[in-house]
């Protein structure tokens, strides 16, 4: 795995898959957001990614919204989400906010 942010919130990328994990709060948010898209427009257009946030402390909005701003860099790069993985907490948030309509349902997962 290859460290993109260190800390109380971690970035790393595992293959094609970028994991996030440790805590994702606001004070955290807007570097794994700007690392995670930093990694994203390295990728040629056409790529398959994967995003994996099972590794999330604590469901929060900052949390969905660094999943939003991957989403947006990946579409502006013309990359191919191909798995989501959340954590059963961020999955129920990402349910409740009604976000879980954006997410094509054969490529989201949730980890148990």
């Amino acid at each position: 795995m290859t460290s993109l942010l260190q800390g109380a919130g971690r970035l790393e990328v595992n293959g094609n898959v970028l994991v996030a994990s440790g805590e994702a709060g606001f004070d955290v948010a807007a570097d794994l957001a700007e690392k995670g898209c930093e990694w994203l427009v390295q990728q040629p257009s056409g790529s398959d990614v994967g995003f994996d946030l099972s590794g999330i402390d604590q469901a929060s909005s900052a949390a969905l919204s660094v999943m939003l701003e991957w989403l947006r860099c990946a579409r502006r790069q013309d990359l191919v989400v191909s798995h989501i993985r959340l954590s059963s907490p961020l999955s129920r948030l990402t349910a409740m906010a009604g976000l879980d309509r954006l997410l094509p349902e054969e490529r989201a997962e949730t980890a148990h």
